[in-house]
């Protein structure tokens, strides 16, 4: 079946504009690419963890609602299937508070890990408050592990911005990177590069092993990491500093000059740790 050509001919049936029908192919495009599996078989499930995945990548909220259209297009009209997906990651849901973990359920979540190098990588992941591309880019060269923090190169915005390191780490990463090229990725597959959709699949076993009855992916720990400062009595304005979100310029200025100062502020992994 080609999907593509037979979704073309009911867009253009249906008096899309030529925009439309390119902006949609291409999603659909981009999702068949995702998804190595019969086009027959695709369900709400797989359009779900995709649009996550997206939300991983940055997408904002506009961007996958065209997908998630797209999808649901495809879907109805191609396959026949009628889905219906509530996503939080709508422009228009944006007042919405994020589904984050209680700390127990980030105790359980670790203690599903096994594999000590997945178990390093997801601790640092909530314990820094770290995207999943931050961490699947960070070099061993990013990390000054006897200052306590390590510094996240062209994150979102282009920009860098420093990052805490929780000290309960510290060991574990001077084995991790011991002897390794500065230039080198902290965390590497088998095959080399890590993929986001990899750490993904890590956080989903693990929360599903935990009995975790939350949608939990990668930014789910993020969301908690922020949750679990400010519950700790941490300043909004030092949460938002170490997220890097929207911070003045002219402040940033002083975090560049000063990371050190961020130092202040402990991980809540150092809490649970205890």
């Amino acid at each position: 079946m080609d999907v593509i050509e037979k979704m073309r001919k009911e867009l253009f049936r249906r008096r899309y504009s030529s925009r439309t029908i390119a902006t949609y192919l291409d999603c659909c495009r981009a999702f068949i690419r995702h998804n190595h599996k019969d086009v027959r078989l695709y369900s709400k499930k797989d359009i779900r963890e995709y649009l996550d995945l997206l939300a991983e990548r940055g997408a904002s909220g506009s961007t996958i609602n065209v997908y998630l259209q797209a999808l649901k297009f495809m879907m109805e009209n191609v396959f026949g299937k009628r889905v219906w997906i509530d996503i939080r990651h709508s422009k228009t849901d944006r007042k919405r508070l994020p589904e984050f973990l209680t700390k127990e359920e980030v105790t359980a979540l670790l203690g599903a890990i096994t594999n000590k190098k997945h178990l390093l990588m997801i601790k640092l992941l909530y314990g820094a408050g770290l995207r999943v591309s931050e961490v699947i880019n960070l070099r061993i060269r990013d990390l000054q592990l006897e200052e306590g923090y390590g510094w996240v190169r062209k994150g979102k915005g282009n920009k860098d911005r420093p990052f805490i390191i929780p000290a309960c780490l510290k060991d574990d990463l001077l084995n991790a990177t011991a002897g390794k090229d500065t230039d080198n990725a902290v965390f590497i597959g088998h095959r080399g590069r890590l993929s986001i959709r990899t750490v993904y699949a890590i956080v989903k076993r693990a929360a599903k092993k935990a009995r975790i009855d939350k949608n939990v992916h990668p930014h789910t720990l993020r969301h908690s990491f922020a949750t679990h400062l400010i519950e700790n009595g941490y300043a909004v304005t030092a949460v938002q500093s170490l997220l890097g979100h929207n911070s003045p310029d002219t402040s940033m200025i002083y975090v560049h000059m000063k990371p050190a100062a961020m130092i202040e502020v402990k991980s809540p992994l150092e809490e649970l740790e205890r």
